[in-house]
């Protein structure tokens, strides 16, 4: 309702000051004289009256040739009717050059040559040229028009003759009307340029280039735009008039299709306005220059063209009416008198009805008319559109309100009433994000699972709660905590605040607690770190949680901060690890190897292959050295890769009947899929799976986490490959499990055959018990470190078959160093 009386004041102000227009013309005009208020206000149709001049006639006239057309008026009684002073008016076509040879008695004479550059003075509203003959009508004996380079005579639509009188009121006429019409075209286009509700709007934008076009149109089309720029009149106005008109059908019709509800329109019909639109606006351009193809032709496409505009457009309001649209009946009013006007200009652009400006004046009303239903239809449209979005910002306000509510809901934890691990990320990620330095501090909750497993969940929840509530205290704007786990908490915050933080938190260690039926004393084991030493939450919550560890291993109620000594190991670490992704590319890993002698004998039997890293900077490494480069998921893979694909390589040599041993890690045994890989692996290259022994530590084999290490072991051991077991006797594999696990061989650890001397006796005990377990299972034993005689010579009264160790050889980077023959003293 806004938008439409806004509307209505604007249309009321335009056409007051449209009226004023015609006034100030008048005004300026002054008092005629006496012997016009008396001239007659006669005015007299010529055309049908004018008939092509004849050869002969034609040479006697000032100008000719093949480019002139002449019209010779046949009948000079028609001008008895005039006065003693009268204009000719002669409709606007193309031309180069316009002539007038007027002859009456007594002498009287009128020669007149303009060329098409040269009309400015001779303009008259309604698209019309007037020229003054001093001639009186009863004098005149002949009166002929002649032009160069017509366009087409045919396109000649009005000569007449007019009195003073007449010529005033036709002017006048012309200039009320056009004065509303651009009243109401101007006001409009100001109300829909600068009203806030239609920001936005295509349909809006689209009108407005049609108001635009459509007042260009009418001013240039009338002469009005002459009284600013003389030069567009004559030719250049209708020139520029063909093109204007095209844009103004086509245009209106776009209009049509966005102003419509969505939905209202199929497809295939817009498709067809859409090009019915281009193709008026394409032929407009042709038929306004005639060098591109003949004036008669072009002039009939294109009002066959604008017809089939008006006749697209006429079957998507009906389409649309069908369809429900409300918009649609708005512009069917506007468009109906446009409609009507458009059919009589198309009868009389034709030749079926008779010359006449009142067909041309109703052109104008109606296209006023049809812009002021088409700005109340853009209001109504606004006034829609406003209650839609008013209806969609409340549905979105609800849906604001109710995701802020579920959001709330799944970023806190239901038992504390804290954040949970998703509101926890997206705090901190937010903080990295504005690159703010802050501090966490992630604890655990100690004696948590013995509560649990004394009283119940029940009381864990309480120590819980309890937590959460102390940890609440600590809020504040610079300040967050969050339950990320089961008894895991985390508190952020800015770094001006860690140390109060810090302090808070240790005033509460040891501090008793009691909530309902059960009390007890808080311990909370602590690790803190600062994102400035890490780039994203992953690697800042890690060093926290590093530093929570290295609390727990210090003993419980402990706070350790990521910095000192501990940051150091993890700087090593991350070293390491880089170091080794270029060893992997400069070939640094490489294998040596060891034999393990029949003690009997002093013969190699068999070979173990041992890791070893050239490192540039610290020499040469054992993996006890780089432990934290095979633990790290991506390289320790690729390093055990290597190590695969090296000892494959040996055994592809095929210099040695005996076995190599090669030390598995878990994720060469990541289930029966990862044993077929590597049986296929042996077999394109031609290496028998008996050439090979794998050896594993119980930790491996036992190990949680892993798919299945065991049913690995036993494709392998199927397919021939032999399995030992490492390290035996320091893990935690029973007598069940050396059941279930396919071994072939037990390696006692060298920590055992260090003591046998030297602790009094339990390390010979251990020894002969693995001994007697391994002769009762009928799997060989291997001792490990074997250094010195002594254990050499204890070994074999134990019975022990086989022995590795300095005794025997060093590790070496040449296998065939390896196997050489050694006795065993």
């Amino acid at each position: 309702m806004v938008a439409g009386v806004r509307n209505w004041l604007a249309v009321v102000l335009g056409c007051l000051l449209a009226l004023a227009l015609p006034a100030a013309v008048q005004a300026a005009t002054g008092t005629a004289a006496a012997s016009d208020r008396v001239a007659s206000a006669s005015e007299v149709a010529l055309l049908s009256g004018m008939t092509l001049a004849t050869p002969a006639e034609a040479a006697r006239l000032p100008q000719h040739g093949p480019d002139w057309t002449w019209l010779v008026l046949r009948d000079p009684s028609q001008l008895s009717v005039m006065p003693g002073r009268w204009n000719l008016m002669i409709d606007e076509v193309r031309f180069a050059r316009l002539s007038i040879v007027a002859t009456g008695t007594g002498g009287a004479h009128l020669a007149f040559t303009r060329g098409a550059d040269q009309l400015g003075p001779l303009a008259a509203p309604g698209a019309m040229l007037r020229v003054a003959v001093p001639i009186p009508g009863p004098q005149v004996r002949s009166l002929a028009i002649g032009f160069e380079r017509i366009d087409d005579l045919s396109l000649l639509r009005k000569v007449t003759a007019a009195g003073p009188a007449r010529t005033r009121t036709l002017e006048h006429r012309w200039l009320l009307t056009m004065g509303i019409f651009a009243g109401l075209l101007a006001s409009a286009f100001a109300y829909n340029l600068f009203v806030p509700a239609g920001h936005g709007y295509s349909f809006q934008r689209w009108y407005l280039v049609w108001v635009g076009v459509t007042l260009a149109y009418g001013l240039t089309w009338a002469n009005i735009s002459a009284m600013a720029i003389p030069a567009l009149v004559g030719p250049a106005a209708v020139r520029l008039d063909t093109v204007l008109v095209g844009l103004t059908v086509a245009l209106a019709c776009l209009f049509l299709l966005e102003v419509l509800e969505p939905g209202t329109v199929p497809r295939r019909l817009r498709r067809v306005v859409r090009l019915g639109s281009v193709a008026c606006i394409g032929s407009g351009v042709i038929a306004a220059d005639e060098r591109l193809v003949p004036a008669l032709p072009s002039d009939i496409a294109f009002n066959l063209v604008m017809l089939f505009c008006v006749l697209a457009s006429l079957a998507t309001i009906t389409v649309a009416a069908l369809r429900g649209s409300r918009v649609v009946r708005l512009y069917l009013i506007g468009w109906t008198p446009v409609i009507v006007v458009f059919a009589l200009r198309s009868a009389r652009n034709f030749g079926l009805l008779a010359q006449s400006d009142t067909v041309d004046l109703a052109t104008f009303g109606a296209i006023a008319f049809e812009t002021l239903v088409f700005s109340l239809l853009i209001a109504d449209r606004f006034s829609s559109l406003m209650k839609q979005r008013d209806v969609a910002e409340a549905s979105v306000r609800e849906m604001a309100v109710e995701k802020d509510t579920l959001e709330r809901a799944a970023q806190t934890d239901f038992l504390t009433g804290l954040g949970n691990r998703a509101y926890f990320h997206q705090r901190t990620r937010a903080l990295l994000e504005q690159n703010r330095r802050f501090t966490l501090f992630l604890m655990d909750v100690d004696n948590l699972k013995e509560l649990n497993d004394r009283y119940g969940h029940d009381a864990g929840d309480a120590l819980l709660q309890h937590v959460g509530e102390s940890l609440a205290a600590l809020l504040d704007d610079d300040t967050f905590c969050a339950r990320i786990g089961g008894d895991e908490f985390a508190v952020v915050t800015v770094a001006d605040e860690a140390s109060d933080i810090a302090g808070s938190l240790d005033a509460i260690q040891g501090m008793m607690w009691a909530r309902r039926t059960w009390s007890g004393i808080l311990s909370l084991s602590i690790g803190s770190t600062r994102s400035g030493l890490a780039r994203t939450i992953a690697q800042v919550f890690q060093q926290a949680d590093v530093a929570l560890y290295e609390a727990k291993r210090q003993g419980r109620g402990q706070r350790q901060a990521f910095e000192g000594p501990l940051q150091q190991r993890i700087k090593i670490k991350h070293d390491m690890i880089r170091a080794a992704h270029w060893g992997l590319r400069r070939n640094e890993f490489a294998l040596h190897f060891q034999p393990i002698i029949d003690l009997a004998s002093g013969q190699c039997v068999s070979v173990e292959a041992l890791l070893r890293w050239h490192h540039p900077r610290l020499g040469l490494l054992t993996p006890d050295a780089f432990e934290c480069v095979m633990s790290e998921v991506d390289v320790g893979a690729a390093v055990q890769d290597r190590v695969m694909a090296l000892a494959i390589a040996e055994l592809k040599r095929g210099h040695f009947s005996g076995t190599l041993a090669v030390n598995f890690t878990s994720t060469d045994l990541d289930g029966p899929d990862s044993a077929v890989r590597l049986l296929q692996r042996l077999a394109s290259v031609g290496v028998a799976p008996s050439s090979l022994c794998v050896e594993v530590t119980e930790g491996i084999v036992l190990g949680l986490g892993r798919s299945d290490p065991v049913g690995a072991l036993r494709v392998l051991h199927q397919a021939g490959v032999r399995i030992a077991l490492d390290d035996f006797g320091t893990g935690y594999a029973s007598l069940v499990h050396l059941k279930e696990i396919p071994v072939d061989t037990l390696k006692i650890d060298r920590s055992f055959i260090a003591g046998l001397l030297t602790d009094g006796g339990e390390s010979e005990e251990i020894v002969r018990a693995v001994l007697a377990l391994g002769t009762g299972l009928k799997k060989s034993v291997i001792a490990e470190g074997v250094e010195t005689p002594v254990q050499l010579a204890r070994l074999r009264e134990m019975g022990c078959a086989f022995g590795q160790g300095f005794l025997f050889g060093r590790p070496s980077a040449i296998f065939e160093q390896s196997i050489a023959p050694r006795a065993a003293a």
